[in-house]
């Protein structure tokens, strides 16, 4: 079990990298990796919410709409549990970290619509896993999610300081940078986790 857990987690993190392998969460990847300090913050609000949502996906799906028959709702009754959990984490850091709140402006909504985190619980239900497999799933995920973001950050604030071509300053050196991540990450493809 316990092994099945690791692999699960290790894929996640590094080989089936939800950013950098399935290109799912660019939206926040891109806007939030200005700065690791909001980086970091938007980091943890996404492995919270991948996290808790697998917990409660899991047994939703399994429990009420498979049950029922009613499966087709998945994706509406998954973006609503989504939805729910990030506010909760809005309404949390409005009232525990307002800076950090603030510096995440738009893109902390912005979660709810975050397809890495719909895809970490539709994939946990098209790949059979268990609760457990799921809830490690959902965890690494997000700390792949974080890892990628916070390296991402930290490149585009090294990238402030060198001196870049006027024609690609900005968006578009990110966008290679994002590119070359994605190439050194499928490096890690060729390891067999056992």
């Amino acid at each position: 079990m316990f092994d099945s857990l690791f692999t699960i987690a290790i894929a996640a993190v590094f080989i089936n990298n939800f950013v950098l392998s399935r290109f799912l969460g660019l939206c926040p990847f891109m806007g939030v990796s200005r700065n690791i300090s909001s980086a970091i913050g938007m980091g943890m609000a996404v492995i919270f919410v991948m996290t808790i949502a697998s917990l409660v996906t899991w047994p939703l799906y399994h429990l009420v709409l498979h049950t029922y028959d009613i499966t087709y709702l998945r994706t509406i009754v998954f973006i609503l549990v989504i939805a729910s959990l990030v506010q909760f984490v809005e309404m949390a850091l409005e009232k525990t970290a307002p800076a950090l709140y603030q510096a995440l402006g738009i893109f902390l909504p912005l979660i709810t619509t975050n397809c890495a985190i719909l895809g970490v619980a539709m994939l946990n239900i098209d790949d059979e896993l268990s609760l457990i497999e799921s809830l490690t799933q959902g965890f690494a995920a997000g700390v792949g999610f974080t890892l990628a973001l916070v390296l991402m950050a930290g490149i585009r604030e090294r990238l402030e300081l060198a001196r870049v071509p006027k024609i690609f300053e900005g968006v578009p050196i990110a966008l290679i940078c994002a590119g070359l991540m994605s190439i050194a990450f499928l490096g890690f493809a060729g390891f067999a986790v056992e």
